[in-house]
């Protein structure tokens, strides 16, 4: 499990040079054919074990993970020193004040205003906040940083309650990189082509994952994600039976089969194999009870003449945030899922 590694590198979406370097080292001796494309992505292929079930072309099963993460970009600076800047991906501008930054080597904090000033804490839109590197001139903040700079949340990667539970920045998709490693670093083979595809530009519009697909041309695809785990209670609830909030997921329950988001409807002979395949191996699993969101699938099963994907996701609190928890458990339980269905898929699981 490289999740420690790769949390702590910095790598927004179409800068994801960091993570791939990580991802590069970690699978050179574990697949074939690594190759980075033109926006930066990583593709490798794992070749089945053979054997006399699978002497003829084994299936092809694309397992795809995105290497960038959310993050805030400069756009400009004010007279006085401030930094202008913009989201890249999706971020809730409800969290940003009083964050700490990075802007390279730069240190920064988001500027709020205080609950002196602001007793009714209104949300200040991303618009109206600035980057203070205590720069006193527009000058002395150029010469420091410069438009375009891609700027990290300032955080540290942490294992609570004697490892259990695991805190870091960049969980999606970060988990999805460290799991797909470990499935090209086991040590035992699987009967099918295991392809690869460390995607990037995931944040701003699933693009990387275009080209995996189209180079790849897999038979079917597995995404492997991080989502929202929306599973603390109310607090404003008056009553005990008012304080579950019907979460989109729970951590401790495994891994959450997508059935529908935004961009796509998982295929539905893939998510009932994953749900026996998970059943038979005694791996806990959820649906994901919310229609929102998107992954790398919504790219992936447009292409070509049409690709069967569904989604594997870990179950995080706090998402797209500086401090995202998830729990050992649930990646373990994912990881041992998605090796089972590695080992048990066929073609008739598509009607084959």
């Amino acid at each position: 499990m490289m999740l420690e590694q790769l949390s702590k590198a910095v790598g927004m979406s179409g800068k994801e040079e960091a993570v791939r370097k990580i991802v590069l080292e970690a699978i050179k001796d574990h697949a074939e054919n690594i190759r980075i494309d033109a926006m930066g992505g990583v593709t490798a292929i794992r070749p089945a074990k053979k054997n006399k079930k699978n002497a003829e072309q084994p299936l092809r099963v694309m397992l795809a993970a995105h290497m960038d993460e959310v993050g805030l970009m400069v756009m400009g600076f004010d007279g006085d020193g401030l930094i202008r800047f913009t989201a890249i991906g999706g971020i809730d501008d409800r969290i940003l004040p009083g964050k700490r930054v990075k802007i390279g080597d730069v240190n920064g904090v988001i500027i709020w205003v205080p609950i002196h000033k602001n007793q009714e804490q209104n949300v200040v839109k991303i618009a109206n906040l600035r980057i203070d590197i205590g720069a006193s001139s527009k000058d002395e903040a150029a010469g420091k940083v410069k438009r375009g700079d891609h700027i990290a949340f300032e955080s540290t990667y942490m294992e609570l309650d004697g490892g259990r539970m695991l805190r870091g920045k960049a969980f999606d998709d970060r988990a999805g990189v460290s799991m797909l490693i470990d499935v090209l670093q086991a040590k035992n083979g699987y009967p099918v082509d295991v392809q690869a595809a460390f995607t990037v530009q995931e944040e701003i519009g699933l693009r990387g994952a275009i080209i995996a697909a189209n180079r790849l041309q897999p038979d079917v695809c597995f995404v492997l994600e991080g989502t929202t785990a929306h599973d603390l209670p109310n607090p404003t609830a008056q009553a005990d039976d008012e304080r579950d909030l019907n979460p989109t997921s729970r951590m401790g329950g495994g891994p959450v089969l997508t059935i529908m988001d935004n961009g796509m409807i998982a295929d539905p002979r893939l998510r009932k194999f994953l749900a026996e395949t998970a059943e038979a191996e005694g791996i806990p699993y959820q649906y994901k009870t919310m229609g929102a969101g998107g992954t790398d699938g919504g790219s992936i099963h447009k292409t070509l003449a049409g690709v069967p994907t569904a989604v594997l996701a870990l179950p995080c609190r706090y998402i797209h945030s500086p401090a995202a928890y998830l729990l050992r458990e649930d990646y373990d339980n994912q990881l041992r899922l998605v090796q089972a269905a590695l080992r048990r898929i066929t073609p008739a699981v598509l009607g084959r």
